[in-house]
């Protein structure tokens, strides 16, 4: 029984190998990379030893207090914790796939005392009306895998885990992505605040001088009114700054796992400068993206069950056994006499079924090209996403330089304004005109400085922030 067991084991494994249905996986091809990045500009393309810092990408911008946050929210942010309790249970799942690759044993244990009725109908008459039964069997049962069914549901649980486990890390870049965006966005705001603030604390000292020329003769009402109308319009976009930074406070407590009641982050203006990020060759981004390492993991899992489809087609073989000692007295019960053995080889076959198999067969080649097509339109995204921060970052650069000049000069046009209307030579709209267009120059220029930033958090995040396709776990 040992000997043709193993035989018919082996045979199996033999022809699975052999037999096996289904595609042979290859990994699509993204079409049309280019050879560099058009938006490149001036940037230079990173050498082989250059890298975006690995793991912990944002402390590129040394900025203590981001850093504390971005670890809160690897401990804390619970879209973070369901990410990951999604990927273990991709995880689990390969495990349950791979049980099937080996014999499944169980044992049944039996002690039981019967006692028939002695008019039960077709009763022997020789028959005991009373008995026991003491049972002690060991059951196997194996699929012998020759199409490679088991195989290909193996192998399509581990890509999809992979993807899962790329699903993570591309959740995890998103949220430290989107919490720096915010955090320098609300230092933004700090510091347009900042220049708010000094500017009303200027409007005050002017408004007072212009009702002390207003009571010597040498100002006009009208003059006195519009410095007082500078003066409120300025307290109140001041005022207004605070809703936005609310809303950005507590998006912030949101992602680092906390009350926006329990959350505060103390106003800070901006004066960081944007980290120069080296972009790398296009051809690179499909190692560094972790969606494109998904998307392509889905691919071949549903390659997979392709193959799992195909294998549809043909009979399913297994193998079942049991083995033990059954015995009608407990001191026969252990004996050689009472041990029992059967090996019952099967073949099942679906013979007809309306076209359910074809169905199912031409759902996972649809599924297949599907996920090839998605594969293809993140490579496309990926690439756009990298050339619009490029571009914003080259763009935003000159228009830094060119505002600083305009700064400069809304500067000097303030203090002519200032000396000439206390010289009399103008009136005070000449003031409150070059007050307006200082104060809207300053403003535009932390904007911009907040944009680049911004620009430079999106371009780390659209490189995949220093991940790399060797960070997918195998199985």
């Amino acid at each position: 029984m040992r000997r043709t067991a193993r035989l018919f084991v082996l045979g199996g494994a033999l022809v699975a190998t052999a037999c096996a249905v289904g595609p042979v996986y290859k990994p699509p091809v993204a079409a049309a990379v280019p050879p560099a990045y058009k938006e490149l500009g001036d940037w230079k393309a990173a050498r082989p030893d250059d890298a975006v810092a690995r793991g912990k990408w944002w402390e590129t911008f040394g900025d203590p207090r981001l850093n504390e946050l971005e670890e809160q929210l690897t401990v804390s942010s619970q879209t973070l914790k369901a990410a990951q309790a999604q990927y273990l249970q991709a995880r689990a799942l390969v495990r349950t796939a791979r049980a099937a690759q080996v014999p499944q044993v169980g044992s049944t244990g039996l002690i039981a005392e019967y006692d028939n009725s002695a008019n039960k109908p077709l009763r022997n008459k020789t028959q005991d009306i009373r008995y026991g039964d003491f049972l002690l069997r060991a059951d196997v049962s194996y699929e012998l895998d020759v199409w490679g069914r088991v195989a290909k549901t193996v192998e399509s649980s581990v890509a999809t885990a992979q993807a899962s486990a790329a699903d993570l890390e591309a959740v995890n870049l998103s949220l430290h992505a989107e919490l720096a965006l915010d955090y320098f966005q609300l230092r933004g705001l700090d510091a347009e605040k900042q220049i708010l603030d000094a500017g009303v604390a200027s409007y005050e000292r002017a408004l007072q001088l212009t009702r002390n020329r207003f009571k010597g003769g040498l100002a006009s009402g009208v003059d006195v009114a519009q410095a007082e109308t500078q003066l409120e319009t300025t307290r109140a976009q001041a005022i207004d700054i605070q809703v936005r930074r609310t809303q950005f406070e507590h998006a912030m407590a949101a992602l680092v796992g906390k009350p926006a009641g329990l959350f505060s982050v103390p106003a800070s203006p901006l004066d960081l400068a944007a980290p120069i990020v080296p972009a790398g060759l296009p051809a690179e981004i499909l190692e560094r993206r972790p969606d494109i390492a998904g998307a392509e993991r889905r691919v071949a899992a549903a390659n997979a069950q392709v193959g799992i489809a195909a294998a549809a087609f043909y009979p399913v073989l297994s193998l079942t056994g049991n083995t033990g000692f059954e015995s009608s007295a407990l001191g026969d019960w252990l004996k050689l006499a009472s041990n029992l053995w059967s090996v019952v080889p099967a073949a099942a076959l679906t013979i007809f079924d309306r076209g359910k198999r074809r169905a199912a067969s031409d759902q996972a080649l649809a599924a297949y090209e599907r996920a090839g097509a998605v594969y293809q339109d993140t490579v496309l995204t990926a690439f756009r996403e990298v050339e619009d921060n490029l571009a914003a970052l080259r763009i935003l650069a000159d228009e830094a330089r060119t505002q600083e000049a305009a700064v400069a000069a809304a500067g000097r046009l303030l203090r002519l304004a200032n000396n000439r209307y206390r010289g009399g030579v103008t009136t005070y709209l000449e003031v409150v005109t070059a007050q307006a267009a200082a104060l809207s120059n300053q403003r535009t220029a932390v904007n911009i400085l907040s944009r680049r930033l911004t620009a430079s958090v999106l371009l780390i995040k659209t490189l995949g922030g220093g991940w790399t396709r060797n960070s997918l776990p195998t199985f």
